[in-house]
């Protein structure tokens, strides 16, 4: 359908066609039309569909009309705060919206946007909200934030978007979003884009929405046919990188988008390829602002090939050239998949997305799989085959096994002891993944790379808590978008624990503590 026959102002068709857009999407015939009307939403649309234009249209329609109201203008005099209200779970999304609301309001004169987030000085952001404003973008901690020092004034809202709420309410704000809701005046029209209406989401639709329109254009069971798929079984650490070396290196690809489980593998992942010669820069909720944008700005000027990055920071980033998508680490949540994947594939171009999975990723994977109803065919590269044999797993629910089981046994939390309590607990003494390095088959083997110390580092389960701090004893990867130079890596070693001898009067703990050796443990 053309934009010309969905009711849009002139102003607003004639930026679309400027910007290389003829024909809307299905999530834009189906929502614009009803946001028109000034109808409730909640609406489920795929990464990549033109969501972010679904709900931008008719929101500068909204200002459009809200100018030509004289009566209004003559009753109220002038309007302070926003009109149009957009809520988003991280900055690079925000950022990303307020570009498309200068892009598609590029003839509606004198339109005042402005975006509030984490990680930017309060002095601009304050003096943006004083005045008259006609659309604000903003993640919910630091409108709040404004909200109760009284910088910012709601009570002439109008239009309420909550843009990734299922992502929102994730990441722990959902305190924060009732809160700003029971600031904005009940009258306002209320416009929810989420992945799914389930469980916690349901329940704020509910709240927030009066006698909302459905509209499911997209389902996570999508196929997308524009992004191959592919899954590569690793034997340890030292496999997968020389498996992401191998992927990094080949001639096909544009730019990469790697992503990591937390914020300091992306920061020594960064490390480790630029070492290698890499234009690579890591990007995590730890970064200030200010860096975020430049590494973002680097990645579209194509000055930066590589991008790692977790997936709080990877909400928002639109960059057509994203050849390949690399799931270093497996994300926490099965949905993440789908988001992680979509950032390929952009623009009508083809896209490759690529798994590397190890024996302890094979439940993650086998949700993955279950989310989305489709398998991930296995590949294998020339060379670099794995030595352990392929785990057995079967693609989606009903696709070879029964639901809930994996490899003929009980999926699960392991028990241990088997007819007792406690019976075989520690039996068998744990060994440390990738110890012994890895040669791939034919010889030509490679250095096996220690794995980092904080392999085991808490993941981003709570983004919030990772928003404004930076990991503890981690310096940011050498990088042409840091502004200070790269300082020594701290290297904690455990000082170490003899236990007390025979005889020996006991110390605190009843262990005593010995001098470090060289080596790093004492003996």
């Amino acid at each position: 359908m053309s934009f010309d026959t969905l009711g849009l102002n002139e102003a607003l068709t004639k930026a679309v066609a400027a910007s290389g857009y003829e024909t809307a999407t299905e999530v834009q015939t189906q929502a614009i039309p009803l946001a028109l009307n000034g109808a409730d939403l909640m609406v489920s649309a795929s990464t990549g569909s033109g969501k972010t234009a679904a709900f931008i249209l008719p929101a500068l329609q909204r200002v459009l009309a809200s100018r030509a109201d004289t009566t209004q203008k003559r009753e109220r005099g002038v309007i302070y705060g926003p009109r149009i209200l957009v809520l988003c779970p991280t900055r690079e999304l925000a950022m990303q919206v307020a570009k498309a609301a200068a892009n598609y309001g590029r003839f509606v004169p004198g339109l005042r946007v402005a975006t509030v987030v984490g990680g930017v000085p309060y002095p601009a952001q304050i003096a943006a909200l004083r005045g008259p404003l006609d659309i604000l973008i903003s993640t919910p901690g630091r409108l709040l934030d404004h909200l109760q020092t009284g910088k910012c004034v709601l009570e002439n809202v109008e239009m309420l978007v909550l843009d990734e709420a299922d992502r929102m309410l994730d990441m722990g704000f959902i305190d924060d979003i009732n809160t700003i809701a029971q600031s904005i005046p009940a009258s306002r029209q209320t416009v929810m884009f989420s992945a799914t209406f389930a469980g916690h989401v349901g329940r704020l639709a509910q709240n927030l929405l009066r006698d909302p329109k459905r509209v499911d254009v997209a389902s996570h069971t999508d196929t997308h046919e524009n992004i191959e798929q592919r899954l590569h079984w690793a034997d340890n650490v030292n496999h997968k990188n020389a498996l992401l070396d191998h992927i990094l290196t080949q001639r096909e690809m544009e730019q990469a988008l790697v992503f990591t489980s937390t914020q300091r593998d992306a920061d020594w992942l960064a490390d480790r390829l630029a070492d290698m010669g890499h234009h690579v820069a890591s990007l995590h909720g730890g970064h200030p602002q200010g860096r975020r944008n430049r590494v973002l700005q680097g990645l579209r000027n194509k000055q930066l090939k590589i991008l790692v990055a977790t997936d709080v920071a990877a909400r928002g980033i639109d960059v057509p050239s994203i050849s390949h998508v690399i799931n270093y680490g497996l994300p926490m949540k099965a949905e993440d998949y789908v988001h992680r994947i979509g950032r390929t594939g952009r623009a009508g171009r083809n896209g490759l997305a690529i798994t590397l999975g190890e024996r302890m990723d094979v439940g993650m994977i086998r949700r993955i799989q279950q989310f989305t109803t489709q398998s991930i065919p296995v590949a294998v590269v020339e060379g670099l085959e794995p030595k352990s044999p392929e785990p057995k797993m079967f693609a989606a629910r009903g696709e070879g096994a029964p639901a809930g089981r994996f490899g003929g046994k009980p999926f699960g939390k392991p028990a241990y002891g088997q007819g007792g309590a406690g019976k075989s607990f520690g039996k068998k003494p744990f060994a440390p993944r990738g110890g012994e390095g890895y040669a791939p088959r034919g010889g030509d083997g490679y250095a096996p790379r220690d794995r980092p110390p904080f392999d085991r580092a808490p993941s981003e389960r709570d983004a919030g808590r990772f928003e404004a701090r930076a990991p503890h004893g981690v310096d940011a990867p050498r990088s042409p978008f840091d502004r200070a130079p790269a300082v020594g890596r701290v290297d904690h070693k455990p000082a170490g624990f003899a236990p007390r001898k025979p005889g020996a009067p006991a110390g605190k703990g009843g262990f005593k503590p010995q001098r470090p050796r060289p080596g790093g443990f004492t003996r």
